[in-house]
Order: structure tokens, then sequence, then C-alpha cells
């Protein structure tokens, strides 16, 4: 974990408490592999995040990833995706923001579990899918 020292155990939250915490490590690593292609204004640096991490994205990161998780992994992302949440997608229609709350699930999921080997693997997989685009 990076900024706790408490373990804390990812079976103990909600879905979408997973993908609060799921969202922030996910556009931390999208930042930081942005900011490795060099120093930019960091408008341009915005503008080229938004681009991984906007839902529809997201989406499609979830598609790239799906056959390589394990049922565990696919049992949490599902979990998320099926979560009942209070706030209506702004840019997005329905199917991909639930796909993205299911993909923050899991990513939050990893990251509480202290997975973070495994975390990286997807991260870069799903990374690779938008920027192949």
């Amino acid at each position: 974990m990076f900024f706790t020292q408490k373990q804390l155990k990812a079976r103990e939250y909600s879905p979408l408490a997973l993908a609060y915490i799921g969202d922030s490590v996910y556009d931390l690593y999208i930042r930081t592999r942005v900011l490795e292609k060099g120093n930019r204004h960091v408008t341009d640096m915005h503008k080229n995040a938004v681009r991984f991490v906007k839902a529809n994205a997201q989406a499609r990161s979830t598609h790239a990833i799906e056959e390589i998780l394990t049922e565990d992994e696919m049992r949490v992302l599902k979990w998320g995706r099926n979560a009942k949440s209070n706030t209506s997608p702004k840019n997005a229609d329905i199917t991909d923001y639930r796909l993205a709350t299911g993909f923050e699930t899991l990513l939050g999921y990893l990251y509480l579990e202290g997975e973070t080997e495994r975390l990286s693997f997807l991260m870069e997989k799903a990374y690779a899918a938008i920027e192949s685009e």
C-alpha cells in the first residue's frame, strides 16, 4: 500500500468504496504514464490523461482484460459493475459507466489486498489497449 500503514481488507468495503479508491489509483497510474512522455504544458498532459480515464475508455479497457482475469477478479468486476449508484454519468452511456465502475472496483480491490504486481499488470494491459487505438 502506498499511503497507509494500516492493512485494509478489501472485502470489508462496498463495491462503490472500492471503485472510489480504484479511480484514484488508476488516475495516478495514468498521470504518471503521461508525465513519463516528457515535460509539457499541464493542459496537454491533462487532455492526454482524460483519454484514458473517461468512462468509455475504461469500458474498452475492461473488455481488453476480461479474458485474462481470474474467476475471483471477474466476480469483483461484476460486483462493481452491478452496484447501484446514486450518481448518473455526465458524459457516458450507462453501460460504459457501469463497466468503468466495475473496472475501478477491481483496481481498488487489488490495491487494498496488496496485489500490486497483479494491479500493475492489469493497468498496463488496460493502458496499452487504449494507447494502441
